[in-house]
């Protein structure tokens, strides 16, 4: 168990640093005006793919997780504990959010025409699901 945690921990570093590159990315080539490239289409498809990986790694983690078995003493007890509350419930509640937000991105931009469109598709919604992963990583905690 704990070198899943460990990789989903590792893991979310390579997330957010790949993220904040296509959005990046994204703005720069939206504000100078560029032609939206292959190397744009990577770029933006690379970070969806490394959250999707981390969605996965969180699925697993998730069910196997020691703190699943929470959800047996009923609802009352995870909401009332905010370290289950935020294991079982924010954490991933939102950061499935944040991913449905980035592949929306990703699926709103191959629909533009233009390549102005298509980057600030891919950078308004990777940037504010990235917003929502950082607002729910348990940062007392992570290495």
């Amino acid at each position: 168990m704990s070198i899943l945690q460990s990789i989903h921990s590792y893991w979310a570093y390579v997330v957010l640093a790949i993220l904040v590159f296509a959005i990046v990315n994204a703005f720069i080539g939206r504000f100078s005006n560029k032609t939206f490239a292959i190397k744009d289409l990577r770029i933006s498809l690379f970070a969806l793919i490394v959250t999707h990986i981390q969605l996965v790694i969180g699925l697993v983690l998730y069910f196997l997780s020691p703190r699943f078995s929470a959800w047996q003493e009923g609802v009352g007890a995870v909401m009332g504990d905010p370290t289950l509350r935020l294991y079982l419930v924010e954490h991933p509640v939102t950061n499935v959010i944040a991913i449905i937000l980035i592949t929306m991105g990703w699926s709103m931009h191959k629909r533009q025409g233009e390549s102005s469109k298509k980057f600030l598709r891919i950078g308004l919604f990777y940037f504010f699901g990235l917003l929502l992963l950082l607002s729910r990583i348990p940062w007392s905690v992570w290495p």
